[in-house]
């Protein structure tokens, strides 16, 4: 198992955003949680990734508590996230951006290997690497977001709302983009998204979010046959 989440519980002051949340994901899966805006979804990345961490419950990476762990140090040990809206540095480069990802890194990462291999990925970053992060689309931007998270070789990707605001053509290619991670090269990835279509249409996994808590879980085939999911996630 790569990661273990057992009865998270997240609060911000007395507001309790994720009310004993469990899953897991094995090596090489391709995992969505989906929900509402205001489920908990953002929520449990960031208590994975250490920016908050749980008020109760467990994190397990690869057999080890990181309940306690700070964030940096999580990074250094393969987890990286790809935060909602991109969060990069508007006034640097893109290479200078994808720089970035590797600040504070222990292990030696080849980085003008890595950087053409993610050129070759991502090609229009290659196309654009001497401009400013702010002057990128938004398609663009989000592409530089998630190069900025592979640049370090992590074992583990988050994946926080990747497809917001990004217009339907943008979206079915960054979603092209993770299935091509994840079944070409391996990595593993949990995806938050209230996108449920695109989510699940790539997803070996899928959790359903409500209010703080898992309503649903199975294979993304069962929960795109599931009623309930078709009514509420779904618009059939």
């Amino acid at each position: 198992m790569l990661l273990e989440v057992k009865d998270i519980h997240v609060a911000y002051g007395d507001i309790e955003a994720v009310c004993g949340v469990s899953f897991s994901l094995e090596k090489d899966e391709l995992v969505s949680i989906i929900g509402a805006n205001g489920a908990g979804k953002t929520s449990i990345l960031n208590s994975i990734m250490g920016i908050f961490p749980p008020r109760k419950g467990s994190i397990i990476f690869k057999g080890r508590d990181i309940t306690a762990m700070p964030a940096h140090q999580r990074a250094r040990i393969g987890i990286r996230i790809v935060p909602e809206r991109s969060r990069l540095f508007p006034r640097l480069t893109v290479y200078e951006n994808l720089l970035t990802g590797v600040y504070g890194l222990r292990k030696k990462i080849p980085v003008d290997k890595r950087i053409s291999w993610l050129y070759g990925m991502f090609p229009i970053l290659k196309e654009r690497r001497g401009q400013l992060a702010n002057t990128l689309s938004g398609g663009e931007q989000q592409q530089l977001s998630i190069a900025r998270a592979l640049i370090s070789d992590p074992e583990l990707l988050l994946v926080d709302e990747v497809s917001m605001g990004l217009m339907p053509k943008l979206v079915e290619q960054v979603f092209g983009i993770l299935k091509q991670l994840n079944e070409e090269h391996g990595l593993t990835i949990l995806l938050v998204e209230q996108n449920a279509f695109a989510s699940l249409n790539i997803s070996t996994r899928g959790y359903v979010l409500e209010t703080g808590t898992c309503a649903l879980s199975g294979s993304a085939a069962e929960l795109m046959d599931n009623p309930r999911v078709q009514e509420v996630y779904l618009g059939h």
